[in-house]
Formats: structure tokens, sequence, C-alpha cells
């Protein structure tokens, strides 16, 4: 088989590593590609010279080298119709087709669709860059804390909780008028602020049925004790299992994951693909948990994927393609009954400006059983070099999760480059628990 990744980030690595070791994969003398891999990718996969956001590009390139299926990473190109292109061409990829992928891409249609088909998520009003004064009258009649989001896509960045009407005004121009997330800020959701704690859930689906992959927490907050600007993720660890109780599961399998997927059908917007549910568990007085959509994301999330992945014992690819070809009714999922911990190592002022091209050192010196995932890296005279935020991703096993928090940052201790930065409370949340 010939597989092309589209995308080049921390989770495409691991992506890659996992479908590189699926023994679908390696059975049938397989090819893999990855359009502008990172060093850590290119270990896995042939370099592919176009963007991920080149459709026609892409099709161009399936089409003459015989690619039997695609994998695309990040939102971009599915908000630009990638899916809908290549079965144009009757090209099999994994992914929504643009229409679905709308569940991510506009923050005031997943509001809308949640509410119409009674999927719980926090009360809200949307608004925009015509109307934005009425918000502030709304606010007024509500409590704070409130959180503000930007309707469109904004790198995971696009939220803001504040804390009274100054920090909201202020929040508003930022979004409105200085433009910090372009026009995706321009229209944004004013919604309540949920006290709980935060689950992430992969559903990879065919449209009628689905499989969950192990569920994780990610930690989205640059400071530790989840302070400061929210970022696209400095760490997460799985299983998180044990936060959720057979009862739960069954609340966000049949009130969330099964009636979203129905109502996608019933708008004429079948969704294939990873549907990433971002949760929040609220506990009311009676110590009963609930649910609640924090967001939907057309996509694996990162860092999550970097976590979640190594824990899969089965064919990782075959479920992929058991996506694609419509029959997840028969893909058995089996997991290694570990932990994993992944830390994210950002380049110094990261979410804000930062600087890149700083050399890596001690990538070789880590344990055999820790794994790296590339996201913001490139290879130059020999060096591996800073070449994003979010530059890399650490990820350590252990049988239990301090074991596996504690290899991680044994490990981290081995890496060096000029102002790096990372979490040291990555995973702290599920040891208190």
């Amino acid at each position: 088989m010939n597989i092309l990744i589209v995308g080049n980030s921390g989770r495409e690595n691991a992506i890659a590593y996992q479908i590189y070791h699926s023994e679908s994969f390696r059975k049938n003398h397989s090819k893999l590609f990855c359009t502008y891999p990172t060093p850590g990718i290119s270990l896995f996969a042939e370099s592919v010279d176009i963007q991920p956001s080149d459709t026609i590009g892409l099709v161009k390139f399936c089409i003459e080298n015989k690619i039997d299926y695609t994998i695309v990473g990040p939102e971009i190109p599915l908000s630009l119709g990638i899916v809908n292109e290549f079965e144009k061409n009757n090209l099999k990829i994994f992914g929504p087709v643009k229409e679905a992928a709308e569940i991510e891409t506009s923050k005031v249609f997943s509001k809308k669709l949640m509410e119409k088909y009674n999927i719980p998520t926090a009360s809200y009003k949307s608004f925009d860059s015509d109307n934005y004064e009425e918000c502030f009258n709304f606010a007024e009649k509500s409590r704070f804390p409130l959180v503000v989001k930007a309707d469109g896509l904004a790198a995971g960045k696009g939220v803001v909780i504040v804390n009274d009407l100054e920090e909201l005004k202020n929040a508003i121009k930022e979004f409105t008028e200085d433009k910090i997330f372009g026009e995706s800020g321009c229209s944004f959701v004013l919604e309540e602020f949920l006290n709980g704690y935060e689950l992430s859930i992969f559903a990879v689906t065919d449209g009628e049925d689905y499989v969950l992959l192990p569920f994780a927490q990610d930690h989205k907050k640059i400071g530790e004790r989840d302070t400061g600007k929210n970022t696209g993720g400095m760490g997460a660890y799985a299983p998180a299992d044990f936060l959720v109780d057979d009862i739960l599961k069954e609340k966000i399998k049949s009130g969330i994951i099964s009636p979203v997927l129905f109502a996608l059908k019933k708008e004429n917007r079948k969704y294939k693909g990873c549907l990433y549910c971002g949760l929040m568990i609220v506990e009311n007085s009676n110590g009963n948990k609930s649910p609640f959509v924090i967001e939907f994301n057309c996509r694996f999330g990162d860092p999550e994927t970097q976590a979640v992945l190594p824990l899969l014992k089965s064919d990782f690819l075959a479920l992929l393609i058991s996506s694609v070809e419509g029959n997840i009714r028969n893909y058995i999922m089996d997991i290694y009954q570990d932990f994993n911990c992944c830390v994210v190592l950002a380049s110094g002022g990261y979410p804000d400006k930062y600087e890149t091209g700083k050399i890596i050192t001690g990538l070789t010196d880590i344990d055999t059983d820790c794994l790296v995932f590339h996201s913001g890296t490139k290879l130059v005279d020999g060096n591996i070099i800073t070449n994003g935020g979010r530059v890399l991703s650490i990820i350590s096993k252990g049988k239990s999760l301090k074991e596996a928090a504690d290899k991680c940052y044994l490990n981290i201790g081995h890496i060096n480059f000029e102002k790096m930065y990372f979490r040291r409370d990555i995973a702290m949340k599920g040891l208190l628990k």
C-alpha cells in the first residue's frame, strides 16, 4: 500500500509512527509519504513537497503515485474541502467533508447544532462585529466569569476567560478591532463558564458506527496550575479512563457522540474520520457527574494524539481504513494496559513572539522506550533546530501514571535548546485524583 499523510506536526509524527508499526502496513510492503515532514516524521515517511492546503496538487500527486489512502491530520485542509475534492476524483481519504468539518471551523454552527439536537453544552449567545456591543448588555445580566470564543479557526488559542465587564470589553476589542485571530474572531460566542474537569475523547467513525480510543486529559494553558494564555496544548496524559465510570461513559456515548453523528447525518453532513470531543465534566451537589461539550474538532487533537496512539495494541492503519471503507463495526480495538505522559517542549515566549533556529541537543541520549515526536523542527547542516512555537513532544510509558510522568521528566533533562520552556506539572491533575 501507498499511504500519504497530510500535515507535519507532532500529531502527524504520532500518526506516522503508529501507521509504520501497523501490521497491515508492514506486511504489504507499504510506503509512507508526508507533506514537508519534520526530521521526526522523516524516519518513517518520504517527503512530498506540496503544501497541505494545495488540494489540487495533492490530488495530482496521489493519482500519479497510486496512493491508496490519504490521512489528513490538520484542520485547515479539511476546512478547505480536501476530502470533497479527493472523493470527486475517486481517491480514498480519511477525514470529514467540508460541510461536516464545520463542527470545528465555526463555533456558532456547532453551538446551534447542539442546541437544535439537545446535546449538552454551556448556555451561550453569538455576536459579530456588527452587533458586538449587544454582548455587553447580555453580560451584565449574566454571571462572571464568562468565556469568549472566536467563531473560526484560531489554532486552539481563540478562547478567553473574562472575569468582569472591563476584561470582556478588552477581549472583544482584540477580537473584532485588533483582529488578533484575523477574520476568525470577527464573530464570536459568549458562553457561561463551567466548573469541572476537562476530558478529551477521540471517536473514530465511518458516519454510522464508531470506536472510542482511550480517554485523555489535555493541558491548554501555558503556565503551571493552568494559568496564563491558552496554547495549542502543553501536554497530555492517557488513559484518563479512571475519571470516567460506566454511568458517565454511557452519558457521553448516548448523550453526545451518537446524537451529534446522527445530527450531522440528518443535516446532510455525514461525518467520517476522527471526531474530537472536548468535554467538561461537571459534578452537582449530589455527586452526579454530567458531560458538557466545550468544543468539537474535526480531526485528532494535538498533543492528546501523541499520548493516546502509542497505547493502541491493535492495528491503527486498519482502524483508519475501516473508517474510510465504512466497516468500522468490524474493528476490534485492543490497548496496552499502560499509561503515557506527554510533555510539550516549547520555544520561550510561546504562545506570543518566540525565536526559532535554536540547535537542539540530547535527542540521542533519551531512553529507548521513550518517544520523541517532532512539531516545530527542521534539519540544517546536520543539526536539528527549532522551527516553531511547540517544538517537541516527549512521551514516556509506565505501569502507573506516576511512573510515566517521572520517566518523562527524567528524559526531558537530557534535552536542551536555548530558551526551552515546558510545564512541570503535566499529569499532576491525574495523580491527585
